[in-house]
């Protein structure tokens, strides 16, 4: 039997991704390993931070108990907890589960990409203006499959064309979902639509934090 250390768990809509306005159940997990600029989390990175310790056992009834299909394991980095790989078994034995893993895109996603039934990554690319890129991890490229999802958030110009250059470098949009996101507050999202028009950005999603607008930016568990 496992421990983790979930930082909070509710049930709410997807605000951004693939199934964004979706009612999903989010389960959120204590600690990063990076210290994002724009980090809207970032009291879940704290060592000290308050959690509730669940097993898997209890994650899983918690998740039954909601009725709610969707699910998000996120953080914090979720991966960085010590037996993820338990919690992800047992949650891919759960019929009608879509299990989707939130990563930074600084651990290897190698092991879990092997898997046959295995939950869905929504994988950031840091850019510069978090100052996280050098943590990047390029090999996560060929662990991705047209079930992902890798999203990048700007908050500046410079953002916009690194992010374009990753894109194209990595062929993104033959793999995976695409989505351009904004660091809340800091550009404005018609700027980056401007932008995408300059430079034909076909494929490519433009992605607004829903939860953002409809509660308060600063607050938890929704």
């Amino acid at each position: 039997m496992a421990e983790f250390q979930v930082a909070e768990k509710f049930v709410s809509i997807n605000g951004e991704g693939r199934k964004a306005g979706q009612l999903a159940v989010f389960i959120r997990f204590l600690g990063c390993n990076l210290s994002c600029s724009y980090c809207d989390t970032a009291w879940a990175r704290e060592k000290k931070a308050a959690c509730e310790r669940m097993t898997e056992g209890e994650i899983l009834k918690y998740i039954r108990e909601t009725g709610v299909k969707n699910v998000t394991l996120t953080g914090g980095e979720p991966l960085l907890q010590k037996d993820i790989m338990i919690l992800l078994e047992l949650l891919a034995k759960e019929e009608g589960l879509l299990v989707e893993i939130e990563t930074n895109g600084s651990i290897s996603l190698k092991e879990i990409s092997k898997w046959k039934n295995r939950p869905s990554f929504t994988m950031d690319y840091k850019l510069p203006g978090s100052g996280m890129e050098q943590e990047m991890k390029a090999e996560n490229a060929a662990c991705l499959s047209e079930q992902d999802t890798v999203k990048f958030v700007i908050g500046s110009r410079e953002d916009f064309f690194c992010a374009k250059e990753i894109i194209e470098e990595w062929k993104l949009k033959d793999i995976c979902a695409v989505y351009l996101s904004t660091v809340f507050g800091k550009i404005e999202p018609k700027e980056i639509v401007e932008l995408m028009i300059e430079h034909q950005m076909n494929g490519v999603n433009l992605q607004l934090q829903l939860h953002k607008y409809i509660w308060d930016p600063q607050m938890r568990g929704v």
